[in-house]
C-alpha cells in the first residue's frame, strides 16, 4: 500500500476536518517558508538592497491579498455584460 498524500481522504473524513487537516498543513509549510525567507536577511552571506527585498514582499503581500479575496468573495466566474 503507498504512502498517504496530503490530498487523500480519509474514508469517514468530513470535508470539515478535511479543510482543517490540509488548511494546518498548508499554513505550516508557508510559515516554515517564510523563516528560511527571514534566515536570507543575514548581511554575512547574503548581499541584497532595499528595492530587491521590496519586490519580495510586495509579490507575497500582493499573492496573500488574492489568497485571502478568495475565502471572503470566492472566485469571479462571472462573464462581462454591458
Amino acid at each position: 500500500m503507498g504512502k498517504k498524500t496530503e490530498n487523500q481522504p480519509e474514508a469517514s473524513e468530513t470535508r470539515e476536518s478535511r479543510f482543517k487537516r490540509i488548511a494546518a498543513k498548508r499554513t505550516n509549510d508557508i510559515i516554515h517558508k517564510l523563516r528560511l525567507l527571514g534566515n536570507c536577511s543575514n548581511r554575512s552571506s547574503y548581499d541584497y538592497d532595499e528595492q530587491q527585498i521590496s519586490k519580495i514582499f510586495s509579490t507575497i503581500e500582493r499573492e496573500l491579498k488574492e489568497a485571502k479575496a478568495r475565502f471572503t468573495y470566492g472566485r469571479n466566474k462571472k462573464e462581462f455584460k454591458l
